[in-house]
């Protein structure tokens, strides 16, 4: 027996049933989003969108009737042949297992759910977070920057508009006919100037100016209604900008194999950073012997092949931010992906780049080196590291924001992912 709401969404059911099966299947979720990011374009990477779920894994909780006890009557439709209280014989043995398909088509897919954008990116990112050394500059996905909006009749007294303020208690009071403190000493001097013999009009003095003083003090001269505040309105200015540069060996040593292990780390990268930052562009710097900024199709799918110069994407990296991307308003990001191999005489050449150019440019700097997943060596053999590896290994000894991994199959990439930009805990937190 299984039971299933199918109400039209009754006082939100369907929005608790929904998050009530993502919390029970959330392992599943996450783990069909981590697959399903590999396979997109990097650019859209973070969309949202269908993840299939194996259909084992999701089944719903169902009633059943107990193994044991009670009565269990059967109705077979198409019975010719028995009626009630007759035994049937147990069918003969063999049959089954045979190639022949299932006449009525039944079966079980897999399952498909539909995820927003942001849940998407939350659940591919809850668990990770940018490294401290990533946070020297601002990283807020805009600052809030605050222009003169006009005036308001609330604010802080240090915003107070004199003039705006002045002329409005002068405009009510030319409005209101507010007797001038002139015309008030005008009427005093006409008092004293007047002959006291003359009571009539000294009367109408006197009471002419008493009206007038009357009247000052009932308009005043400044009236809270006058006051003026300069009112400010903050709009949003997109100051943490970020800019992610991928750089990839694509000599004749990376296979399609490399390649694809590559974009995986880019595409998670990439969203990663969107996920922290309002404005990230993508810059895709391919190099053999030489170096070129191209498109993300070029870049990994293009059959072009050469030899092994990587100072040649470090010089065309820092032409780029020359030309397009200051560091004093792009948060900087690279990462590198390559077999290791560089031309022997190349290396001091690129550490110089290194140290001395990008890395006081960059927030993060990431090296992957991808390997053959057909690599086997037999027991007890020490490989090699890389040029590359020696290379790098040197610069991160003296403690530049650098980080290097090696990963040679698929589901190696999230992992090293995940150790490059997992959350720190209190006591790592405190070490650093």
């Amino acid at each position: 027996m299984h039971i299933v709401d199918r109400r039209l969404n009754p006082s939100g059911k369907n929005l608790a049933n929904r998050q009530r099966f993502m919390r029970r299947a959330k392992a599943q979720i996450r783990k069909a989003v981590h697959e399903s990011a590999g396979s997109r374009s990097i650019k859209d990477a973070d969309e949202g969108g269908e993840v299939v779920l194996p259909a084992q894994g999701v089944h719903e909780p169902t009633f059943r009737r107990s193994g044991s006890g009670g009565i269990r009557d059967h109705l077979l439709p198409g019975n010719k042949e028995y009626i009630a209280g007759d035994t049937i014989q147990r069918p003969p043995r063999g049959g089954g297992g045979g190639s022949e398909g299932s006449p009525d088509g039944e079966g079980e897919d897999d399952f498909r759910f539909a995820l927003s954008r942001e849940e998407f990116v939350d659940l591919f990112l809850e668990d990770l977070e940018l490294p401290d050394l990533a946070k020297r500059r601002v990283v807020n996905a805009e600052a809030l920057v605050y222009h003169r909006a006009g005036y308001s009749v609330s604010g802080s007294p240090a915003n107070l508009a004199l003039n705006r303020t002045v002329r409005n208690s002068m405009s009510r009071r030319i409005a209101l006919r507010r007797p001038k403190p002139e015309e008030l000493q005008a009427l005093l001097d006409e008092i004293e100037a007047l002959d006291p013999a003359d009571e009539v009009r000294l009367l109408e003095l006197q009471e002419e100016y008493a009206r007038k003083k009357r009247r000052t003090g009932i308009i005043p001269y400044i009236d809270p209604l006058d006051v003026r505040y300069r009112r400010f309105e903050a709009h949003p200015k997109p100051v943490a900008q970020a800019v992610m540069f991928c750089l990839m060996d694509v000599s004749g040593s990376m296979t399609e194999h490399m390649k694809d292990l590559a974009k995986r780390f880019y595409v998670l990268l990439y969203i990663f950073l969107k996920r922290r930052y309002k404005n990230v562009e993508v810059v895709f710097i391919r190099h053999t012997h030489q170096a070129s900024e191209v498109d993300e199709e070029t870049f990994f799918n293009s059959p072009e092949t050469g030899g092994t110069v990587v100072s040649t994407a470090l010089e065309e990296m820092k032409r780029v931010i020359d030309e397009r991307y200051s560091p004093d308003n792009w948060n900087i990001y690279a990462a590198q992906a390559s077999d290791g191999d560089n031309t022997a005489s190349d290396n001091d050449k690129t550490a110089a780049l290194l140290t001395k150019v990008l890395l006081p440019a960059c927030q993060y700097y990431a090296y992957l080196e991808v390997g053959r997943d057909s690599e086997h060596f037999p027991p007890g053999f020490i490989r090699r590291d890389s040029d590359l590896w020696q290379t790098y290994s040197t610069i991160i000894r003296g403690g530049a924001p650098m980080a290097m991994r090696k990963v040679g199959h698929r589901r190696d990439i999230y992992p090293v992912f995940r150790e490059l930009f997992a959350k720190k805990t209190g006591a790592e937190a405190a070490a650093e």
